[in-house]
């Protein structure tokens, strides 16, 4: 695995590639002189971003929320890659705390547990946090904040997730009369806590139900990953009826599917993500259902958050970013139209 490299954005959103600990260094040479501002005008204030995974189309619409949201109001942005490695994450986030350079972090993390202590080390420093997206702490059952002095907490619940898919994957077995109801279930990453969490919840509403998980894949959340996965699965297992997986896992189905020769109306598929592909293919029929996903909205709610609480010293806490969507956040063909998908898939 390559490391990741801190990315500068200023207003242009130019992006400037150098390792980690070299930007630092590199951005206080190069940075200019400090000026004091002129009168009325906000101090600009500078925040990092330690991103999940800066190449991966879910983040992408959530970075670029932060960006705006932060050019709007005289915030600078550097990015730090954390390329689904926890360890580089707490290697960046100690070089962020080091360099004494940032007045708030926003922390999106891949392993939560392993970033409690480090984060909390950046508050004591006096760093603004605002966590985003993923859980920080170690109960993936709950949206509440894990760590005293967190300025906010945006967050998505793995077990909610694996509740909605689990519901839906039994509906849509109910709604052909299969029983059994052979589901292969695609992992995106089956060791990570994230993905236990999500399974658990899942295997909760599935027992004493007709739904048979006969057999199992990764994803890695990547779509030609899970067409060989789901490829390997058709082969070994004939009798499939519905496959259960992320948008990106969806992706390589219809895409091994059409590979065979097969009909994609053989198969029912639910999956999570919310993307513009998925609630397309919930619109066509193609796709069951589908649980939301929003990384567009959790990235300007987090920003905003950082906002009010660098500018006007008001931590928000805990902020709800499925709060008043429609079907519960479950797109299904009836509701499809009601939603937008907020990253490409």
């Amino acid at each position: 695995m390559r490391h990741s490299r801190p990315v500068r954005f200023r207003r242009s959103l130019t992006l400037a590639a150098a390792a980690a600990a070299t930007a630092l260094a590199l951005a206080a040479c190069a940075a200019p002189a400090a000026e004091e501002p002129a009168a009325g005008e906000e101090e600009t204030l500078q925040v990092a971003f330690i991103s999940f995974a800066v190449a991966n189309t879910y983040d992408e619409p959530m970075l670029a929320e932060v960006q705006r949201v932060a050019a709007e109001n005289n915030i600078e942005i550097t990015v730090f890659d954390g390329n689904l490695d926890p360890n580089l994450q707490v290697t960046l986030i100690q070089d962020v705390i080091a360099s004494g350079q940032y007045d708030g972090m926003i922390t999106q993390p891949i392993f939560g547990p392993a970033l409690v202590d480090v984060v909390r080390q950046a508050i004591e420093a006096g760093i603004t946090v605002v966590n985003v997206d993923q859980i920080l702490g170690d109960d993936f059952t709950t949206g509440a904040t894990q760590l005293d002095g967190l300025a906010a907490n945006v967050v998505f619940v793995p077990s909610d997730l694996g509740t909605k898919l689990g519901e839906q994957v039994v509906d849509a077995c109910a709604s052909q009369n299969l029983d059994p109801c052979n589901v292969a279930f695609l992992h995106d990453v089956k060791a990570s806590a994230i993905g236990v969490a999500l399974y658990d919840a899942f295997n909760a509403v599935i027992e004493g139900t007709p739904v048979t998980i006969v057999a199992e894949g990764e994803t890695f959340y990547n779509p030609a990953a899970a067409q060989t996965a789901v490829a390997d699965i058709l082969t070994a297992n004939p009798d499939i009826d519905l496959i259960a997986t992320s948008d990106q896992g969806l992706q390589g189905a219809v895409a091994a599917i059409e590979a065979a020769g097969g009909s994609l109306s053989d198969y029912l598929m639910v999956g999570y993500g919310g993307s513009v592909w998925s609630q397309q293919k919930v619109s066509e029929g193609v796709v069951y259902a589908n649980v939301l996903q929003v990384p567009a909205t959790e990235g300007r709610l987090a920003m905003e958050a950082m906002v009010d609480a660098l500018r006007n010293g008001v931590n928000q806490g805990d902020v709800d970013p499925f709060a008043g969507l429609p079907g519960g956040g479950v797109i299904t063909i009836e509701n499809a139209s009601e939603f937008t998908g907020e990253w490409a898939g």
